[in-house]
């Protein structure tokens, strides 16, 4: 894989790390939960950094970046996974937190 097409595959995962993000945001659970803030920012951040390679097309920065940032991308997504069942057990929990893992799972070798 090209580092183009790994970038371009890294921004498709990325969508579903917004989508839950953005879930996280608006639920009633973070008006809560300072931990569940925590998160729903620190995926905003690892989006936010990408942002400008990604604007420029420049993937060797876009992966530089991204592979920089990915510990804080995981340790958001560990505390998720570990908080999630205490803040909801509804099924939109369960499966923004199955989504999560996924996506960020799935970058994690595209970063190597």
């Amino acid at each position: 894989m090209t580092p183009e097409e790994r970038m371009q595959r890294i921004d498709t995962l990325l969508s579903h790390v917004w989508m839950v993000r953005t879930f996280l945001k608006h639920s009633e659970e973070a008006e809560e939960d300072d931990e569940l803030c925590e998160v729903h920012r620190s995926l905003y951040d690892y989006m936010l950094a990408l942002g400008g390679p990604l604007k420029t097309g420049d993937a060797e920065a876009y992966l530089k970046q991204a592979n920089k940032k990915y510990s804080k991308l995981c340790k958001a997504t560990e505390l998720f996974l570990e908080i999630q069942p205490e803040i909801s057990s509804h099924t939109n929990f369960q499966m923004a937190a199955s989504s999560l893992k996924d996506a960020v799972d799935e970058i994690g070798p595209l970063l190597s």
